[in-house]
């Protein structure tokens, strides 16, 4: 009998800063999908958006640390952050596949709705399954998602898994917002990564 595939998940992201909805999201992914481990990878250059004014990479990096490592069976990998350029998803799933192992790869609804205009979509869908989870502030019609993971099953043979999972109110634009006009963020992020924001003056002179 054929041994069995590892689970392993991929929560990829710029995560300026890492904040409660995304460790909710991990939570619930991990729940969700049964999964063996769950790899955090930030991006070094998000290809589909601008990273925060004056980005440090290696803080991100840090943060995450913070946010998610006391997640059971989770590591945050610097994966795309070593390689340089940048962060293509493609690329990324390369690295990771393996006869071994099935990968999961969690995305937002905005993100499925797109993800066969990102760099080498083919090489997503086939070396990974992608999943859905309502993302906060989500505008995101049912029809839309609806057509949109159609389209990917009718095209590359791949059925995407919905997450049940109640969206938080929370961005990390909002967050940073916050941080540069000397509101409090309590609440909105883990209190470790508020700390290290605190410590490093992280995104206080945001222009």
């Amino acid at each position: 009998m054929a041994e069995r595939k590892k689970r392993i998940g991929i929560y990829g992201g710029t995560f300026s800063p890492p904040h409660i909805g995304h460790v909710a999201a991990a939570k619930a992914f991990l729940e969700a999908l049964s999964l063996d481990s769950l790899l955090i990878i930030p991006a070094l250059i998000p290809p589909h958006k601008k990273v925060a004014y004056r980005d440090d990479p290696q803080a991100r990096l840090e943060m995450c640390r913070l946010a998610f490592g006391d997640l059971k069976n989770t590591e945050v990998s610097e994966l795309e952050i070593l390689r340089g350029g940048k962060s293509y998803t493609s690329d990324t799933l390369r690295v990771l596949s393996g006869d071994d192992r099935e990968l999961f790869l969690l995305c937002g609804t905005d993100m499925i709705l797109t993800l066969d205009e990102w760099h080498e979509p083919k090489t997503i869908f086939s070396l990974s399954t992608p999943v859905c989870i309502r993302r906060e502030n989500d505008k995101v019609t049912g029809k839309d998602l609806s057509e949109a993971i159609e389209r990917y099953k009718n095209e590359y043979g791949v059925t995407v898994p919905m997450i049940d999972a109640p969206a938080i109110e929370v961005s990390s634009s909002e967050i940073r917002e916050r941080i540069s006009t000397g509101l409090t963020t309590d609440g909105l992020v883990p209190e470790k990564v508020g700390n290290y924001i605190k410590e490093h003056r992280l995104y206080h002179d945001i222009q």
